[in-house]
């Protein structure tokens, strides 16, 4: 995903006079990069919202409609932060529709797993979370603004606990989830710490 913030970096550009305000001035502060990870992450956000919706209404299971409604808040997290800086919103507001060409083919792909079994689906909801902490973790190495840490990690927790609910769900029908991004170390440190190693 790393090459997809490259693309929103090229796109976005940052300006800013004496008339503008606090929030735009803020975006002046900020790197092409640290502004290219926040757009990346809105949708990735809404990726994941969108997926899990499709599969709650293909398999009626609970977790994927709470889960869900997590990635609502996250998506709202990383808004505000959008706003906060004066950025624009780089979340479509259709659901299964993005801004984001890769983001877009990786929505039809995984829907369409979703669609091949429950067993499935619920691979394809721990591969999302992995995804969304590997990214994180990126993300959390190209700033040092402390607001944004706060959401990235907060984030990261979220998924964290996702990922272990999944798992649970996999183990419980009698199949396992092999870590795609994460290091198999760091996925069983988050399945054998409280809450993800979070602390919530």
């Amino acid at each position: 995903m790393r090459h997809i913030a490259l693309i929103f970096a090229l796109m976005l550009s940052v300006s800013c006079s004496k008339d503008d305000t606090l929030e735009t001035v803020a975006t002046a502060e900020l790197t092409l990069q640290e502004i290219a990870d926040l757009s990346v992450l809105r949708e990735e956000e809404k990726l994941a919202r969108d997926v899990y919706l499709y599969a709650y209404d293909t398999y009626g299971l609970n977790i994927f409609n709470n889960i869900s409604k997590s990635e609502q808040t996250h998506m709202d997290k990383v808004l505000s932060l959008l706003d906060a800086y004066g950025l624009e919103d780089s979340a479509h507001s259709d659901r299964g529709v993005f801004n984001n060409t890769e983001l877009s083919e990786l929505y039809e792909s995984l829907t369409a797993k979703v669609a091949l079994s429950l067993q499935d689906a619920l691979q394809v909801g721990a591969t999302i979370e992995d995804l969304d902490i590997y990214d994180i973790n990126e993300f959390l190495s190209h700033t040092q603004e402390p607001t944004i840490i706060t959401v990235y990690e907060s984030l990261n927790c979220g998924s964290k606990n996702h990922i272990r609910s999944f798992n649970g769900q996999i183990e419980s029908l009698g199949d396992t989830y092999v870590p795609q991004f994460i290091s198999q170390d760091e996925f069983e440190t988050i399945l054998s710490s409280p809450s993800g190693g979070c602390g919530n």
